[in-house]
């Protein structure tokens, strides 16, 4: 009988090892450690963290990609000061690495010692940031006509960075070269330029682009100095210049090196009259102009790549000539009405004796009316005396002949009879009115 209890008593430890077992190795089949891959800018700090859901106490390992215990729990296992302890529980294992540079950049794994092990891996991407970059080729001065070709080259960025040319601010296209290094990469863009007097002072910018360069870019400009020949004009200060006048010649020469001072002459010679005609720099000045001043003014200017001139033909015009306001000018006097008026007389009688170089004036409508009514009367008395003098002659004529043919018998007797009692005509002549 004892020897049966002892049995079952065996019997049932050894079940109840093997139910233990059964569970623990569920338990451990029901766990797994979380993490997930990161990216870093160079330089920066990295932490890596491995999470298990359920854990029974079971330790977690972090390794690095050369397969190096980092650390045990919270154990630290590898001489490395840039690598620190974060966090360390049941269920969470955290490190962190800072000052990350290329060489830490690799797969890294999470261990979970359960029977079996189980692991997790993750993957530490460190960005390489481009240097500043350097504009080549540049040299100071440029020559107007000269080609050069300006190269901007920038290095160590990963993955390669994005190379941009602006030419004050505005971008333009350069050919692009990208070359491996390694981890790195180094990128270059060149621009090939024919250089003319307008790019001096030009602003060319060479900006590079990353995705480590989160809040700005980096980027160089270099100023192109160009010399060139000088060219010249002539500025004025009135258009039409009039005798009496104030007039201001300006002469603006442009070049590089600047071509300072000028040179002014007229018609080929020395100015004259320099006490009324004042040289200041580059001005020219005529306190009050007059008709000797006439003739081509040219301003010359050099510098050591050339000379230029420009010229300015003045013509000074008379000034208009008014009459003062409290002046009162004759009538003017009209002519004879007794005969036709011409059209010179018309033209004497409206313009009278006023200057005939003088500017016209607003029409006076009083004036025209009376010289009009004056030219109507004076054609209607010319008609009436015409009027008359016809009548007078043609009645005279037909008294005679009517005072003939009462004494004679036929026509012919009647006219002599006219010409025989011509003495008496004067006395028994009618006049019609």
């Amino acid at each position: 009988m004892m020897v049966k209890q002892h049995m079952l008593f065996t019997l049932y430890s050894i079940c109840g090892i093997v139910l233990k077992d059964i569970l623990a190795v569920s338990g451990a089949q029901g766990q797994f450690p979380i993490v997930q891959n990161m990216t870093v800018t160079e330089g920066g700090i990295a932490n890596l963290t491995c999470r298990v859901e359920h854990n029974d106490n079971t330790s977690l390992q972090w390794s690095n990609p050369a397969q190096q215990t980092l650390f045990f729990g919270d154990k630290k296992a590898l001489r490395d000061n840039r690598i620190e302890l974060v966090r360390a529980t049941s269920q969470e294992l955290t490190i962190s690495i800072s000052e990350v540079t290329l060489a830490d950049e690799g797969m890294y794994t999470c261990s979970l010692f359960t029977m079996p092990v189980k692991t997790a891996r993750a993957f530490l991407t460190v960005l390489g940031v481009p240097k500043k970059p350097e504009i080549n080729g540049l040299t100071k001065p440029v020559m107007e006509g000269d080609q050069i070709t300006l190269t901007c080259v920038t290095s160590g960025s990963k993955p390669a960075a994005d190379v941009r040319w602006f030419k004050n601010e505005k971008e333009i296209k350069g050919a692009k070269e990208v070359n491996a290094s390694g981890k790195t990469f180094t990128v270059k863009s060149s621009l090939q330029l024919q250089v003319n007097r307008h790019d001096d002072g030009m602003a060319y910018t060479c900006r590079v682009d990353h995705v480590a360069l989160t809040a700005t870019h980096e980027e160089i400009t270099q100023v192109l100095e160009v010399h060139y020949a000088p060219y010249v004009e002539i500025k004025h200060s009135i258009p039409a210049p009039l005798e009496g006048q104030y007039l201001k010649l300006e002469c603006v020469p442009h070049g590089n090196p600047s071509p300072d001072p000028v040179l002014w002459t007229k018609d080929g010679g020395e100015l004259p009259d320099l006490e009324r005609v004042i040289v200041e720099g580059r001005e020219l000045t005529f306190m009050a102009l007059n008709k000797t001043d006439n003739g081509t003014y040219r301003c010359e200017a050099t510098n050591h790549l050339g000379t230029s001139h420009a010229e300015y033909k003045l013509v000074v015009k008379d000034a208009p000539t008014t009459s003062s306001p409290s002046t009162t000018s004759p009538a003017p006097t009209l002519p004879d009405t007794t005969g036709p008026l011409d059209s010179k007389h018309l033209n004497s009688a409206v313009t009278g004796n006023r200057d005939p170089n003088a500017l016209p004036g607003p029409p006076d409508h009083a004036l025209i009316g009376g010289i009009v009514a004056v030219v109507v009367f004076a054609t209607l008395c010319l008609i009436i005396v015409l009027g008359r003098y016809l009548a007078r002659h043609k009645g005279t004529y037909l008294t005679n002949e009517a005072k003939g043919a009462d004494d004679a018998p036929d026509a012919d007797t009647a006219i002599i009879n006219a010409d025989g009692n011509h003495a008496h005509a004067e006395e028994k002549k009618e006049y019609f009115i």
